[in-house]
């Protein structure tokens, strides 16, 4: 039985990839931070199915800890401060879990068992502004925000522990992927989550900042097969995720609307709120997967629109249950 450790296991991804690993027939073990109350309700479903140990992207002793336990043969870093508006208010926090914290995961690895094989989560939001369009493996960075920085950092460190200690460290650049488990705090879910609540008479108003820039969506619960996929190669090697076109965040809230057939959705949205608008923005993200296709297999199954359609009924049923 293969052994996995998912750091970030309660986001967004992490449940999915324990979900994907678990029907592997995996051992599955997940890093929590030492909360008095940690929030369990996205791994609800399969926490009796994996191990949760105790670990922090900020402490060195912790992970080695966590690994010496867990005996894994692939290691998952999804953890991160990964809502990229904060980052622009914690900067030195930001860099601290999602720079540095990829260099004490990867020092705990080889102080442990350098056979490890090691996956970071990597960003489209490295790209920032962009140099070429679409965006591929080899495309300049050019972040435009401490989260941005921060990721562009963790990259590196991993392809130089990867070239310095001969270690299976790769990593996924992936572009934006979304699911009903987003946090709230996400322009996708808060979105999705207002449109619902609009349409049910709880809430007047969708405040949101400039609805121009365009992203690559897709679906997470895709894009965890694709950081499966780069473990099982013989050699380890980085690789754009993504699905090849990209919506403006306009689109996203229009077909929103439409979900729950409102059309004149202009008259519930206030856009360029000044409160939601970042100090540097990134206008247009497309990314260029067909490395991923040709050597992994991979490609995207989830539609935009599916995507789009997905959360906003999940939200649905979660505001009639008063959730």
């Amino acid at each position: 039985m293969k052994r996995a450790l998912i750091t970030g296991i309660t986001g967004q991804d992490g449940p999915y990839l324990a979900e994907f690993l678990l029907s592997k027939g995996y051992k599955v073990y997940g890093t929590v931070r030492r909360l008095s109350t940690p929030n369990l309700e996205n791994i609800s479903r399969i926490r009796e199915q994996v191990d949760l140990l105790s670990a922090d992207l900020l402490d060195t002793t912790s992970l080695t800890e966590a690994i010496k336990e867990a005996q894994p043969d692939e290691v998952y870093n999804l953890a991160a401060m990964s809502f990229v508006k904060a980052s622009f208010e914690q900067p030195v926090l930001t860099g601290e879990f999602t720079a540095l914290g990829v260099t004490r995961l990867l020092e705990a690895i080889r102080a442990v068992n350098k056979k490890i094989k090691f996956y970071q989560a990597s960003s489209s939001e490295m790209f920032g502004k962009v140099t070429e369009t679409p965006q591929k493996e080899t495309t300049r960075f050019h972040p435009r925000s401490p989260y941005g920085v921060a990721k562009v950092y963790g990259h590196y460190i991993t392809l130089n522990y990867r070239e310095s200690y001969d270690m299976f460290a790769v990593s996924g650049i992936l572009f934006n992927h979304e699911s009903p488990r987003r946090g709230i705090e996400f322009v996708t879910r808060k979105i999705s989550n207002s449109v619902v609540r609009i349409h049910l008479g709880k809430q007047d108003k969708l405040i949101l900042g400039d609805l121009s820039p365009k992203r690559d969506w897709g679906f997470a619960g895709d894009y965890v097969e694709a950081m499966w996929l780069m473990l099982q190669q013989e050699k380890p090697d980085d690789y754009v995720i993504g699905t090849g076109e990209n919506h403006s965040v306009k689109e996203f809230v229009e077909l929103a609307f439409k979900c729950v057939g409102i059309t004149d959705w202009q008259n519930y949205v206030i856009s360029n709120h000044p409160k939601h608008m970042r100090p540097a923005e990134v206008d247009y993200l497309i990314a260029d997967y067909s490395k991923a296709k040709k050597v992994l297999g991979w490609e995207p199954k989830t539609t935009f629109k599916e995507l789009v359609e997905m959360m906003v009924k999940s939200d649905l049923q979660k505001e009639k249950k008063g959730k």
